[in-house]
């Protein structure tokens, strides 16, 4: 994948998550995103990472629930996959910040 196609896929990917937790977890979570970075926070203090890492052409997240992830887009999945064991970012952000907040979120 060239950088333009990274940036632009990256790009709207974070923009996505952002919308669709301000839209359902109703104040719960707190997310900024600015220069390429979402900042998830919720109400107890607990921050999620999310970034675009041009030079790997990945998303990375840090959770503080499971660690540090690498995700990588799959064009046969049309979806940021991780590079150790082929889970959606999308479905892991989507279970753990339902987990963390209370709230069902679904960022799919």
């Amino acid at each position: 994948m060239d950088a333009s196609r990274f940036e632009s896929l990256a790009d709207a990917t974070l923009a996505r998550l952002q919308a669709a937790i301000e839209e359902q977890a109703e104040g719960d979570i707190d997310a900024e995103l600015a220069a390429g970075i979402l900042t998830l926070e919720l109400e107890s203090g607990t921050k999620y990472l999310i970034n675009k890492h041009g030079p790997n052409r990945q998303i990375w997240l840090a959770s503080p629930a499971s660690g540090a992830w690498h995700f990588a887009w799959s064009e046969d999945d049309q979806a940021w996959v991780s590079t150790r064991g082929g889970e959606r970012l999308d479905e892991l952000l989507s279970g753990e910040l339902s987990q963390a907040s209370g709230r069902s979120l679904s960022l799919g």
